[in-house]
């Protein structure tokens, strides 16, 4: 399996390669190399998930005065630490952040993450901070999750003392109201995880698709009584286009003076970033530095983003 997903990998990667060149990034200092298309950020980590993308995971990283609180990255389902973030954590830490990442819901290794129970992945994102603040020095933390990864994390806040340890979470098209299990097929099959020769789900299954499912009783626990904590900031990016979290509007929380929810196309109506994408556009992309750091915001780049069109097989 790993001998034939690795050479697809290595063909998809150069199929795009020519088509994706040239997307501008939101401005950075010098530095790291910013991935701006997940098919090839996506690719590229994917079957190195005991590594962080470029920019995470720096041990000798101290946060300065000027970003105070260290940055830890939340994959979604079916990505890992890895692939889904090496636009992201480049990014960031050239922008003089401490970026942080960890695999969760998965087999230690495994080049699939995020498919466990989600209450056992928001026990080890607890463990994980409190790994970080220990080694920074840091009273809180800030969140940016992907997808399950920016909504699992509301797990960790309501249950699990998260509240008193985060000063805000950022999604990138969070499931917070669920999707419906159309939308977790059509991730799945992107990924190349449904077909017959290659079905991870057929072969261990996914709690975390069932718990992310629209009007499931985890999603309803979740937001019974409330879906937000006063003394947290919360922004959600999302995208019209978004194929898995169905409708897109399900990623966005209640209204409220701590609550920011942004659509990418209400930016920028050329940006036809999918869900997939949505981790490496450069329009959500400068909304996480936006929200991270609103004393200095950046100016949102227009450009049309292609999206993922097709599996990665």
């Amino acid at each position: 399996m790993r001998t034939r997903s690795a050479g697809l990998l290595a063909a998809t990667a150069a199929a795009v390669a020519g088509l994706l060149a040239g997307v501008v990034q939101p401005a950075a200092a010098a530095g790291l190399p910013v991935e701006d298309h997940f098919a090839r950020g996506f690719l590229a980590g994917f079957t190195t998930p005991d590594q962080g993308a470029p920019g995470a995971d720096d041990p000798s990283c101290r946060p300065g005065a000027a970003h105070p609180e260290p940055v830890v990255l939340v994959h979604g389902t079916f990505e890992n630490r890895n692939d889904n973030w090496r636009g992201a954590a480049p990014l960031l830490a050239d922008n003089g952040y401490c970026v942080y990442s960890f695999d969760y819901g998965g087999a230690p290794g495994g080049w699939v993450q995020g498919t466990g129970p989600i209450e056992d992945g928001a026990a080890k994102l607890a463990a994980f901070v409190h790994q970080v603040r220990a080694a920074t020095g840091a009273a809180k933390v800030d969140l940016v999750g992907h997808s399950q990864g920016g909504m699992m994390p509301r797990y960790y806040l309501k249950y699990l003392g998260g509240a008193a340890e985060v000063d805000q979470l950022i999604g990138l098209g969070p499931s917070n109201n669920g999707t419906t299990l159309d939308g977790l097929t059509e991730f799945g099959r992107r990924l190349s995880l449904l077909e017959p020769a290659n079905s991870f789900l057929a072969a261990a299954g996914c709690q975390a698709c069932v718990e992310q499912e629209v009007g499931g009783p985890f999603i309803t626990a979740l937001n019974a009584g409330g879906e937000t904590w006063a003394g947290v900031r919360y922004t959600v990016i999302a995208t019209r286009d978004d194929e898995v979290v169905t409708p897109y509007t399900n990623a966005f929380l209640p209204a409220a003076p701590n609550v920011t929810n942004l659509t990418v196309q209400d930016q920028c109506v050329l940006d036809q970033a999918d869900h997939l994408e949505l981790a490496y556009d450069p329009i959500a992309l400068t909304d996480v530095l936006n929200a991270l750091d609103p004393a200095h915001p950046r100016p949102i780049p227009c450009q049309v983003v292609l999206p993922v069109t097709g599996p990665l097989s």
